[in-house]
């Protein structure tokens, strides 16, 4: 059988161009001891790859050159030479952008209603693709930051960023579930907007591209906000923090505006309200934050199963398209989740 997977030929300058990347044919690899062998089912691609593409020191190690990159995957367990995981299980691992992977045993999360018990009935429903979103690592990104680095409570007023997106959407119905008072989204489109609004459940929401955020964030919460969920930078996170009110948090994210940034990009002008609000702003990743997962889950995936929280998925299909749908999450094509289909 042959394996196709994606390799990074050379590091991109500003924007990932095509050349950059081969799909490369490969033998199918056999797994070894404590391994299985899964053929993958969906693929997700993401904005913090951008970063694993550079050399730049990192929070995580580069992609290396000439091999295959990395990303979350779902798929079928067909050869098992592991306890614990037979064949005809599903799992979720770290060895995407190829359609074949042999994974350690103890690096695969088994998924669906019979790897959870505590939630089965009402994560039965649930197809395999949430398990990289709605109910993955973009999941419980959405959860830790909002509850753990924004220190969120019932009654809060939260600005998101990239509302539309999988992380965002996610944040802002969260915000809603668990009692925010007002919940405001930013988005680079109308029809964005208004799928905040009337499918999330936004109080408000804003296209960044008609005029000024400051401005449109303070019409949009003329009392300020408590929380902001930082998934874009830039003006952004400026209008956030002139929006802060008292003891107000900004949970940092990501920011995808200066991802392809040859140059460094200015900082807020008004840094020195933090010391006017007492406020606080806080980076975060997710990988810091998996004891959460267990709570996450058992909360969640019953509002999932409900429809109480809602979720989209831009779904490209064939690894052959890997590449386009990655390049699609940096000019924001996807509504929500980006997944690529094998």
């Amino acid at each position: 059988m042959i394996n196709r997977e994606w390799h990074l030929l050379s590091r991109p300058v500003g924007w990932p161009k095509p050349e950059d990347f081969a799909l490369v044919e490969t033998e199918v690899p056999t797994p070894r001891e404590g391994q299985v062998l899964v053929r993958n089912t969906y693929l997700s691609v993401d904005p913090y790859m951008r970063g694993r593409m550079s050399a730049a020191k990192s929070y995580a190690a580069p992609f290396e050159l000439g091999k295959v990159m990395q990303g979350g995957a779902v798929g079928e367990v067909i050869e098992s030479k592991a306890e614990g995981i037979e064949v005809g299980d599903h799992v979720l691992h770290f060895f995407g952008w190829r359609e074949y992977a042999a994974v350690d045993a103890k690096n695969a999360v088994k998924v669906g209603p019979t790897a959870v018990p505590a939630v089965k009935v009402e994560t039965q429903d649930v197809p395999l693709s949430a398990y990289l979103g709605v109910l993955g690592m973009t999941g419980l990104t959405a959860y830790a930051g909002l509850l753990r680095t924004a220190s969120f409570k019932e009654g809060d007023i939260v600005f998101v960023s990239g509302a539309a997106g999988a992380v965002g959407s996610e944040v802002g119905q969260l915000a809603k579930l668990l009692g925010a008072s007002r919940v405001i989204g930013s988005a680079g489109s109308d029809g964005k907007v208004k799928l905040l609004v009337e499918e999330y459940g936004f109080d408000a929401a804003f296209n960044y591209k008609n005029g000024p955020v400051a401005e449109q964030l303070r019409e949009a919460a003329p009392d300020g906000i408590d929380v902001y969920f930082d998934n874009v930078g830039g003006d952004h996170l400026e209008a956030a923090i002139g929006s802060l009110r008292e003891g107000g948090r900004i949970a940092v994210c990501g920011m995808i505006s200066v991802y392809n940034n040859t140059e460094p990009a200015p900082g807020p002008k008004n840094l020195a309200r933090l010391i006017q609000t007492r406020g606080r702003i806080e980076g975060f990743l997710v990988g810091d934050h998996y004891d959460l997962q267990p709570e996450f889950v058992q909360k969640v995936a019953p509002w999932v199963a409900s429809g109480e929280l809602k979720y989209r998925e831009t779904v490209v299909e064939g690894i052959e398209n890997n590449l386009e749908a990655f390049l699609g999450v940096l000019r924001g094509d996807n509504i929500g989740k980006m997944i690529v289909k094998l």
